[in-house]
């Protein structure tokens, strides 16, 4: 309100004090005085979300003028008040958009969702053709760990070789595998 020149205030506080004033008079000069500076301060808490700060400066306006008749009319006073009622009409904005879920668009009515296998089933023939890169011991040390989700050490025991074989045998196998997807992209 830096801008504005003592005789608007004093208006502002004039047309606040009367009771005879129309509606538009009042939401004209609280807009008029109060409109710009609270559309920036708006902007900050909204992370510069125009739409969201444009619907607060305008429901902290018409609260002012539903509550005008309790107001303090010092313009200093009612910038601390519309301030103070933006902020909160934000952290309640905030707070119903955690507790709602979140909205998502209509899907076209005339399209329908089926789901599509062919990424997945793309990504297991490549990598059952990378399996075929590897020695029988490194295949089925990675089938029996990774893909049958066994321990090291009942691979080993199931293939009569210590523990530290099947982690070297793992080890080796899943660099193969990787050199072999890198090169199929």
């Amino acid at each position: 309100m830096g801008r504005h020149s003592h005789t608007a205030r004093a208006l502002l506080g004039d047309e606040l004090s009367r009771h005879r004033h129309t509606e538009e008079d009042l939401a004209t000069a609280l807009y008029r005085d109060f409109g710009t500076p609270l559309m920036a301060f708006a902007l900050r808490l909204t992370g510069n979300d125009r739409h969201w700060a444009e619907d607060v400066v305008q429901e902290t306006l018409i609260r002012a003028w539903r509550n005008a008749e309790k107001l303090d009319r010092s313009p200093e006073m009612l910038r601390a008040w519309l301030y103070t009622v933006a902020r909160r009409i934000v952290i309640d904005g905030r707070r119903s958009r955690k507790a709602r879920p979140q909205e998502v668009e209509e899907p076209d009515a005339n399209s329908v969702g089926v789901p599509d296998e062919s990424d997945r089933t793309l990504s297991a023939m490549v990598v059952y053709d990378a399996l075929r890169v590897l020695s029988d011991e490194q295949r089925e040390a990675i089938m029996q760990t990774y893909l049958r989700d066994r321990t090291v050490n009942d691979v080993a025991e199931t293939l009569g070789v210590p523990p530290g074989t099947v982690k070297s045998r793992l080890y080796h196998a899943v660099r193969a595998l990787r050199r072999a997807l890198r090169d199929r992209g």
